[in-house]
């Protein structure tokens, strides 16, 4: 929310506290990856081709899995409650709240998807294989458009996720995107000057904050 660790006023620290308890009974964080070895990258073009699909992934993310072997494909949600609370909150004027809401559940759904590649990475290793950064549709130059492209690939879709027909996801608070993984990837901390998300949550923190 901006504060640096410390400095929220106790009103604010209160009502973070308070929302927290009441989502901590939702069950329905979910997240699933498949790996798919049938890759191939066009270097002209910048793009990936998995399972004879094509992915115009753009130079920034070409770059840093253009070594890869695999990749996962992947969706993660925190679920529809957070989202609705935080809208029905807006709407009765409760903009503060609302909008804690609207952070407690990208936090969420970060967080869960941080889960997701851990086991991955987890799974890789055991194979002799390390994994890249995770990289999402609609940052970096990859249109986000081609979220109906990865969310061929799941049929039984556990999350439960939608794509309108613009490929925004419902729930809101959702990601999806893709992971590389080989011999030769490399993981690297995420560097802001790469990428052309000026409303990231997490550009430029350097500490935690609330």
């Amino acid at each position: 929310m901006g504060y640096l660790p410390g400095t929220a006023p106790e009103p604010v620290t209160l009502l973070i506290n308070e929302i927290i308890q009441e989502l901590l009974p939702l069950r329905d964080i979910r997240a699933e990856y498949r790996i798919i070895k049938e890759i191939s990258f066009i270097q002209k073009e910048k793009s990936l081709q998995v399972a004879g699909v094509t992915f115009n992934i753009k130079p920034i993310i070409y770059r840093q899995i253009k070594d890869a072997e695999e990749v996962a494909l992947f969706i993660c949600t925190a679920g529809r409650a957070v989202g609705e609370m935080s809208r029905n909150s807006m709407k009765e004027g409760d903009l503060l709240r609302g909008y804690v809401y609207d952070v407690i559940g990208s936090e969420v759904v970060e967080h869960a998807a941080d889960m997701m590649q851990e086991e991955l990475k987890g799974e890789s290793q055991a194979r002799g294989r390390k994994i890249t950064n995770r990289f999402s549709p609609g940052y970096c130059g990859w249109d986000v458009a081609e979220q109906h492209k990865l969310f061929s690939f799941f049929k039984d879709n556990f999350c439960g996720i939608t794509l309108t027909e613009s490929a925004l996801m419902n729930p809101v608070k959702s990601v999806s995107g893709l992971i590389g993984i080989g011999e030769h990837v490399r993981y690297s901390q995420y560097q802001c000057h790469l990428c052309d998300d000026k409303n990231c949550i997490y550009r430029n923190r350097k500490s935690e904050s609330l």
